[in-house]
Parts: structure tokens; sequence; C-alpha cells
């Protein structure tokens, strides 16, 4: 009976359903754009010619886009050389096109025209995505797991989110152009000094450019040089300056700082707010922990907690999360509230996805890598991934880390757009003190002067910029980093 009652309402039935869309919003639009051709700049920031549903419309839309840009006045007669002659039996390419100007009422609707448009562009995509997806849940391969098809579907509803489409593929070259002048030119804006985001570390920053967007940033070390407390520092100094600004498509855009994601697989949250605290406050984070402070400390950890609650960082503290999960985290963090720059501490603390790799430490870290390089890719945010370095340093006279320090695979130097290694001579040199009332001792405090709450941060691998070694400072019981006076430099090491 119930089949019979769906065979007469064939409208019901979802091979009968076409998808979203309106023909009149698009010719609505097309209209205002030839009647004023200033029109097109409320719809050019988000509406592509892949959104439009008719064919013939995606065709004048690009053309229109073209025309405009190349500083002429775009009219159905200046249009018409650049599109075909015949629309169909009935009507000419420059009679439709007289016809939408002719019909356009006005505008001031041109940008709620556009954004219908997108909007049903979206509902057509996450249509796609559903059939897509309940075919493979019905077809999978073995290898296909449930966890797989999830982060999948995951990845593609969070590239037509921020991106308004999911399929990705070849991009003209002038798209990739556009994008590298913009670049340029947010660089030149802030004084031509930064392309990426500051670290609040000017001489990091000066060699570096900034924290580039789709960058893989290895920071390597080994224990106690400092590696957790340089990327709090980063991570605060970048949420602290967080400007933002909302653009016509209802997206927020980030205009100074960032919104940071810090997954802390080591420490507690509990634990880095109180480092953070510490380096603000400039209260030792011993002394903080242990209550051990006076009643003028307790405020001014009152007044800086305050401001510090405000700040767009964001810690996830789970221990012994995959690469996967953490993938999928990030999006979702990136979409609910916004995400410029990404931190993992640390690289080792990562398991990998499949049963294969656990086998084998080396090929797991490398999926990690290469997982953690296409994420920073996808979200378009610089990663910093913390990572320890072997025990083959400390055999060494010299123990300044080289890229070879790296642990367990070569695919974190491979994948890497830049490695850093922090390192602190005081560390060691205080390890060797000899004997009071020795002239080896008084030499030793010699050294230990020129050392003192210096540290050296070493850029071993930069795709796009020089390496070289950054001198900054480092108060130990405050866990900050800072700038460095020129006059306190260390002196030029040799290679």
């Amino acid at each position: 009976m119930a089949e019979n009652v769906r065979r007469l309402h064939p409208e019901e039935d979802k091979s009968f359903r076409l998808a979203p869309h309106n023909v009149e919003a698009e010719q609505a639009l097309l209209g205002a754009v030839l009647v004023n051709n200033e029109a097109l700049y409320r719809v050019s920031d988000f509406l592509i010619p892949e959104h439009f549903y008719e064919p013939i419309h995606r065709e004048i839309y690009e053309v229109l886009a073209k025309v405009i840009r190349a500083g002429r006045t775009a009219t159905p007669i200046t249009l018409k050389t650049h599109l075909p002659e015949a629309l169909t039996a009935e009507m000419s390419m420059p009679q439709y096109l007289a016809r939408l100007a002719a019909e356009a009422t006005t505008v001031l609707n041109a940008a709620d025209y556009g954004q219908t448009i997108y909007d049903l562009a979206i509902r057509r995509n996450l249509i796609q995505i559903g059939e897509e997806m309940v075919s493979t849940a019905y077809h999978s391969d073995v290898e296909e797991t449930a966890n797989k098809q999830i982060e999948e579907a995951e990845k593609q509803l969070f590239d037509l989110a921020e991106k308004g489409r999911y399929d990705g593929g070849f991009q003209p070259f002038n798209e990739a152009l556009k994008q590298a002048i913009t670049m340029a030119g947010e660089a030149y804006s802030r004084d031509g000094t930064l392309s990426g985001t500051a670290t609040g570390l000017s001489d990091l920053d000066r060699l570096m450019g900034g924290l580039q967007r789709s960058d893989l940033i290895i920071l390597a070390a080994r224990p106690a040089m400092g590696k957790t407390s340089l990327a709090t520092n980063i991570a605060f100094h970048v949420a602290k300056h967080w400007k933002g600004d909302v653009t016509p498509d209802g997206h927020r855009k980030t205009v100074d700082g960032g919104q940071v994601g810090f997954f802390s697989l080591e420490m507690s949250a509990e634990q880095l707010a109180t480092r953070i605290l510490a380096e603000q406050a400039e209260i030792s984070s011993s002394d903080i922990r242990r209550g051990n402070i006076h009643e003028s400390q307790f405020s001014r950890l009152v007044d800086v907690s305050n401001l510090m609650a405000a700040v767009p960082l964001y810690i996830d503290d789970t221990g012994g999360i995959s690469v996967q999960q953490l993938a999928a985290r990030a999006r979702r963090l990136k979409r609910q509230k916004g995400l410029d720059l990404l931190i993992v501490d640390y690289l080792q603390l990562l398991t990998g996805s499949s049963r294969k790799a656990s086998e084998n430490r080396v090929q797991e870290l490398t999926e990690i890598t290469t997982t953690l390089k296409a994420l920073a890719k996808e979200l378009e945010v610089p990663i910093i991934a913390l990572s320890q370095l072997s025990r083959q340093v400390e055999n060494r006279d010299d123990k300044h880390p080289q890229l070879a320090d790296l642990r367990e695979s070569g695919s974190i130097e491979q994948d890497a757009d830049v490695v850093l290694f922090v390192y602190r001579e005081e560390y060691y040199l205080k390890n060797k003190e000899p004997k009071e009332g020795t002239p080896e001792h008084l030499a030793w405090q010699g050294e230990m002067e020129q050392v003192h709450g210096k540290a050296e941060v070493i850029i071993g691998k930069q795709r796009h910029g020089p390496t070289g070694t950054v001198q900054l400072s480092f108060e130990a019981q405050y866990t900050r980093f800072g700038n460095l006076a020129k006059a306190d430099y260390l002196p030029e090491r040799m290679e």
C-alpha cells in the first residue's frame, strides 16, 4: 500500500527532486551588474562563477568580472563579443543580455541576490556530499573504516563551510597570483616587515617574516631547554594581539594577531595557564603553585587573569590522541571560534591511525608529520609542532643541536617548512661547576656571567628564508623568552 502511495506522488520521490536553485535571483544579479558595474564589488568577495546553477549564467558572470576588473565598462554591447552568439532557437545572446539589463530593478539588492545564489550553491554541494556519504557507507572497501569515512566527510564539510567548495582541483594561475599580491600588500601595510603573524620576538620575526600561513614549523630541543615555554610565549603574544573583522559573506577575518589552538598532550591546561600567568604577572610559577605570594602580588595576579580571560587562546589537554582526532578537533575549532595558529606539544606523543603504522614507529611518525603538513595547508594556518631531540646531542662536546638530531624519522625534516632549535648554554654549563675556590671555578663564573639569562633559537631549515641564529633573553623563574638588547648579544659562533 505504502509503495502504491509513493508511486502516486512522484514529486515526493528523490529522483524527481530538482537541486535547489533560483534562476530569477541569478538573472536579477546579472542585470544589476550590467546596469551598474559597481554592483559586482558587492558580491565578488564571496561569489564565484561555479556558484551559479545555470551554465550560461556562470559564463556571463565570469566575462562580466573579467571586463570590469580590466577597467572597461561592461554592457550588453561590450559583452556580446566575448560570449556565444546564439542562446536558444528563439533568442540570441545580445537579446538575452539586453533583457537582463532592462528587467533589472535596483542595485541595492545585489548583495542579497548574491547571498541567495551562494547559499543555494552550498546546499547543492551539501546534497552531493550527503549522497556520496550514503553511497560510500553502502559500498565501502574493507580498508575504508567508518572512522575514515567520518574524517573524509568532516574534511569535505569543513572545506565547503570555509571556502564555499569541497572538490579541490586546479585553480587558474591568476588566482594564485592574486593571493601572492594580497600577502605582499599585507606585509607592506605592516611597514613592509612581516608577511605572517608576529611572534613578538623581533629578531626571529625579522629572519622568518613572522609565522607564515600553511607552514609546518618544527620547534625542537632537548628536555629543559624551554621549548614549551617558547611555544606558550608565542601563543599568548599572538592571541593577546588578536583583532578581527567580519567579511561580506559573514566569515570572521583576522586583522592582527590571531586566534590560537594549543594541543597540550603532556601538560594539563591548568599547568599551561600557570606558566602564562607567571610570565604575564612576573611572579615565579613555583610561588604561584605553593601560594607563596604576598597581597600586592595576589592583586596583580587577579588583574592579569582578568586580562587573560578575554584572550582567544583555546587549550585541549587530552593525552594520547591520534593525529586524525587532532585534525578533526582543529577543523571544528576553526569553524566554531576561528583559528590562526595551531600548536602541538609535542609530536612524539601523537599516535597514527593505521595499525601497520603503529607497529613501526618511523612509519607512524611519517604519517603524523605528513598529516600535520596537509592540515596546515587545509586550514591555511601555521602549525608549530614541538619535538624531542635524540640523546646523541649529549654525547658531543658541542651540544648545539643539528637537523640530524631530530628523533626517529627523517620525515620531520622533510615535511617541515621551518625547523627551529632551542639551545641554552647556561643549562649545560651549570652542571659543570668546578670546586669552589679553584682557578677553574673563577673561569667558570666568568663564562656563566656571559651566558646567564640567554638562549639561542637556531633556524636549521627554512624553505622561504635564511637560516641562522637568533639570541633571546630567558627568565627561568617566569618561563619567559624575550628580545635581547644588542649589547647583550653572545659572540658570534663559528660553524
